[in-house]
């Protein structure tokens, strides 16, 4: 089992920059793939970047290419992701997860999300 916490999360102005952070508890989060998702109002949650348990293969959605950026900090059993040149359709619930069995298999544990905002 593991325990999710995403924090950084608040509204900034269109170009901004934010750096979200994710906390998880449990002794073996360095073994798993973590994503961060955002789920838009009206819209279904969906991928925007993911990074492998050493943190050597990240993978990123189209539209956040070059702008977000994902990492890992295992002996803080943390994971973040920085987000740059911010747009106000970037606009939504952010979430981390946990896939225990790697990348590329189903997230199991999921954060309670944090709000992103960006204004024009």
């Amino acid at each position: 089992q593991v325990q999710l916490v995403e924090s950084g999360g608040g509204l900034v102005q269109a170009g901004g920059s934010l750096r979200l952070s994710c906390a998880a508890s449990g002794r073996t989060f360095s073994s798993y793939a973590m994503g961060w998702f955002c789920q838009a109002p009206g819209k279904e949650r969906e991928a925007v970047a993911r990074i492998s348990w050493s943190g050597a293969a990240t993978f990123y959605t189209d539209y956040v290419k070059g702008r977000f950026t994902i990492s890992r900090d295992n002996a803080k059993n943390t994971v973040y992701l920085q987000m740059n040149s911010l747009k106000p359709e970037d606009t939504a619930v952010y979430y981390c997860a946990a896939a225990p069995r790697g990348l590329g298999s189903s997230y199991d544990y999921w954060g309670q999300g944090t709000q992103v905002t960006v204004s024009s």
